[in-house]
């Protein structure tokens, strides 16, 4: 392997994907060199990083090669003026979204009456979405899947706090739903801190991390290569007519579902 010219090594590393070439790179020191090389890690870069770049809040002030480019890519990066934060997922590139609860469509949600707005400890975004009380609970969000990356199996997210003064939120199952184009998907959930399965439906809530959000799975969905739609993703319980309150809504993450 050591004997191939750089050019032919990278462009057959290029068919792989991060982790393997983080793999074979322990072969040896010349095998390093190449593996390291910029031929190499801007076939896992988006094809348009570039503009990606542009659109950072805090643009990296100086990546000496792409592998580096790429790590720091890696971690969450504040994109469009704070209101989304940008990653590629470091396994395989793939690109990662994160919406905040300001670029969601809130029924409601800017009637102080019904919804409040502030910093929530552990969001990543400046404010957070805090339900007060409200009998119509609907959260939209929506993507252009030309903004994702091509051929791949996505989840959406819905990241969420549950107050201690939560009340009203699974006496009815709430619905989920994933539309692109004639594709759609629908769920039924239950919104609660501690899952159980219920003869009705499922809680999808699941603790991300020790900070207590939470992340209610929408849906998943599948990007094509050409063809550019637009996602659109939804949580509503509009159904019932007692009060509900307590839910905190930090946004929508869009990450590659493993298989």
């Amino acid at each position: 392997m050591e004997r191939l010219p750089e050019d032919c090594f990278a462009h057959i590393l290029s068919f792989t994907s991060p982790i393997d070439v983080c793999r074979v790179s322990l072969m040896s020191s010349v095998v390093q060199s190449m593996a390291d090389s910029d031929n190499v890690w801007e076939k896992f870069l988006p094809h348009d990083y570039h503009g990606i770049i542009s659109r950072l809040v805090d643009p990296p002030l100086l990546c000496t090669s792409k592998k580096e480019l790429f790590v720091t890519l890696c971690k969450q990066q504040p994109i469009d003026d704070g209101n989304k934060m940008f990653s590629i997922e470091k396994r395989t590139g793939k690109i990662c979204y994160l919406l905040s609860a300001r670029e969601l469509s809130i029924t409601f949600g800017n009637t102080p009456l019904y919804w409040s707005w502030k910093h929530v400890q552990g969001s990543r975004f400046a404010e957070a979405a805090e339900l007060r009380t409200i009998c119509w609970l609907e959260i939209k969000g929506s993507i252009n899947s030309e903004m994702l990356s091509p051929k791949t199996i996505y989840g959406a997210y819905l990241k969420v706090k549950i107050a201690d003064r939560a009340y009203g939120l699974d006496s009815l199952p709430s619905e989920v739903s994933i539309e692109v184009g004639n594709y759609r998907s629908q769920e039924k959930v239950y919104i609660r801190s501690h899952c159980k399965i219920n003869e009705k439906a499922t809680c999808h809530c699941k603790c991300e991390h020790d900070d207590e959000w939470l992340e209610i799975e929408l849906g998943s969905f599948y990007t094509e290569s050409v063809q550019v739609q637009e996602v659109r993703m939804c949580l509503k319980e509009v159904k019932g007519v007692h009060l509900k309150g307590g839910l905190i809504v930090d946004g929508i993450e869009l990450r590659p579902k493993t298989l």
